[in-house]
């Protein structure tokens, strides 16, 4: 049958045309880039890459952190843990009981967290002991065979040790801060200069930055005994170093030059007795 000689449905014109739908085209402006113009739109894929984050090596940390503290002026750097000097607690119970602590009534006061770094700041893991060289130009001996002339301890010819340590002490502390804080770590630190609960000596040997010789004070074969002594308890858990061995032997010049017979016994101390 012819196309034209359909019945056609009653109301519609026939034939009815359809059009294909066609998509409207869209011209795409590109965003502009910081790196220019013509640059490409970043790679969504990128999303799914995991980004790189920095870690804590705690044995290159410890480097860094010895070179950090050298630059600063320090002498030497040695770490240990807080629960190094169990002994420490007992030792200086005699000491007190025997009243040979003289007029430092302070010794007597918190006496459980002086004896015990653990119940000082339980949150430490470890603790780095510092060094500060004050060996003078000149040797004392000098002024000292002068009676004639008075003299000044050699620590006490400066400025106050406190002070210039605690600093240092500090600046080296917000250093670690940020270097952990690089990795995602958290750290937390206390400095410690000579005023507080803290046995800076027995932590010292303990470190291995030298040995409590005979006259109880701490010696260095490098340093001898004229350094100040500094502390850093944190909360990051570094590697530690060996504790320094006993260099004394059978010498006991210390004892016998002292003038006013201050050591009862050799590593005892009677500080009613001692001048200094």
């Amino acid at each position: 049958m012819p196309r034209s000689s359909r019945a056609r449905p009653s109301g519609r014109s026939w034939p009815i045309r359809f059009r294909a739908f066609r998509r409207p085209r869209i011209t795409p402006t590109w965003i502009s880039d910081p790196a220019g113009p013509g640059a490409l739109p970043p790679d969504p894929r990128d999303i799914w890459k995991k980004k790189k984050v920095r870690t804590v090596e705690p044995l290159a940390l410890k480097a860094r952190l010895v070179e950090t503290a050298l630059a600063e002026g320090f002498s030497a750097v040695r770490l240990c843990a807080p629960d190094a000097i169990p002994e420490a607690a007992g030792r200086l119970a005699a000491f007190v009981a025997a009243g040979r602590h003289g007029q430092m009534a302070w010794m007597e006061e918190r006496m459980g967290w002086r004896g015990d770094p653990t119940a000082l700041w339980p949150e430490a893991r470890t603790v780095i002991m510092l060094a500060e060289s004050y060996a003078p130009a000149q040797d004392p001996l000098a002024v000292l065979g002068q009676p004639d002339r008075g003299a000044v301890s050699v620590y006490a010819q400066g400025r106050d040790y406190h002070d210039l340590v605690k600093k240092r002490l500090k600046r080296v502390g917000r250093w670690l801060i940020a270097e952990a804080e690089k990795g995602s770590v958290p750290a937390e630190i206390k400095v410690f200069v000579d005023t507080a609960p803290v046995m800076e000596k027995p932590l010292g040997q303990a470190a291995g930055l030298g040995w409590q010789g005979k006259h109880t004070n701490l010696v260095s074969r490098s340093l001898g005994s004229w350094f100040f002594l500094g502390a850093i308890f944190t909360t990051l858990d570094l590697p530690k170093d060996t504790a320094e061995p006993d260099h004394c032997g059978s010498c006991r010049a210390c004892l016998d030059i002292c003038p006013t017979g201050a050591f009862p016994a050799p590593y005892q101390l009677d500080a009613r007795r001692c001048i200094s």
